[in-house]
């Protein structure tokens, strides 16, 4: 049985480099970034998500291995959709470092007919037959629902370069339809903010001086992965950001 929407298709090439920091930093960065940068048309916006995992979990165990390619299933709203919203049903592929996303837009009742009936939409397209095969290989249900609060910025001279701060980090594994609200438990302590840099080439060389000059380095964070290693108690960001909280907290004496 089919059925379906006018359908179209987005595919995203770029490398991802994320970023953690507390508040502080965060509002010193977004000040200095102000000169570069602006905020693009959706200003604060939430994103809502639900992962598709085996019932063994197997994409997100492989994932935090750190294989060479890694790949997972999510379906995406902008904010909390009703069954006759537009979302979109993603593939998202990392190999070498280099993020491939491919999506296509489809009702969020549409979305879950498809990938949990099999009720494939009537339209046609690449990016269909690939989640097509996704679906063959993998026995997939709901694994987590994760929602967070999100502003991105884009360079006013290069738009292609593109930053986001994500927070209010927050999932749940009960009641995990997107139509079902954007609570859940935090991730994250209160006033942390995850940063990603998004560009397909080099990173401009102001915005890497800028970031040494804060003393903002990269971090590996997984939104899912770390849910997934929270739940099995081997997440600790406390821990994690120790050492550059005490960097960030000695700056601050120095500058003042």
């Amino acid at each position: 049985m089919k059925r379906g929407i006018a359908m179209s298709q987005t595919v995203f090439n770029r490398y991802e480099k994320k970023y953690l920091m507390p508040e502080a930093v965060y509002l010193e960065l977004r000040e200095r970034l102000q000169g570069e940068m602006q905020v693009d048309s959706y200003g604060l916006h939430t994103i809502c998500n639900i992962y598709y995992d085996t019932p063994g979990q197997d994409l997100i165990r492989r994932s935090i291995e750190k294989p060479v390619y890694k790949e997972k299933l999510r379906l995406r709203s902008y904010g909390i959709p009703t069954m006759d919203s537009t979302v979109f049903l993603e593939i998202k592929k990392k190999y070498n470092e280099i993020v491939n996303k491919r999506r296509i837009p489809l009702t969020l009742a549409q979305a879950y007919d498809y990938v949990e009936q099999g009720i494939r939409p009537e339209q046609d397209s690449q990016i269909l037959r690939e989640i097509d095969f996704f679906l063959q290989r993998y026995p997939l249900r709901r694994s987590l629902y994760l929602a967070y609060d999100r502003v991105a910025l884009f360079q006013r001279t290069q738009p292609q370069f593109r930053v986001t701060f994500d927070c209010g980090i927050r999932s749940r594994r009960m009641d995990m339809g997107l139509e079902n609200g954007d609570r859940g438990a935090p991730l994250l302590p209160e006033g942390w903010y995850l940063m990603e840099s998004k560009i397909l080439g080099a990173t401009p060389l102001w915005f890497s001086r800028l970031l040494s000059e804060l003393e903002i380095y990269p971090v590996s964070f997984s939104k899912y992965g770390n849910c997934y290693r929270e739940g099995c108690g081997a997440f600790h960001p406390q821990e994690m950001m120790a050492h550059r909280m005490e960097n960030w907290e000695f700056r601050r004496k120095e500058v003042c």
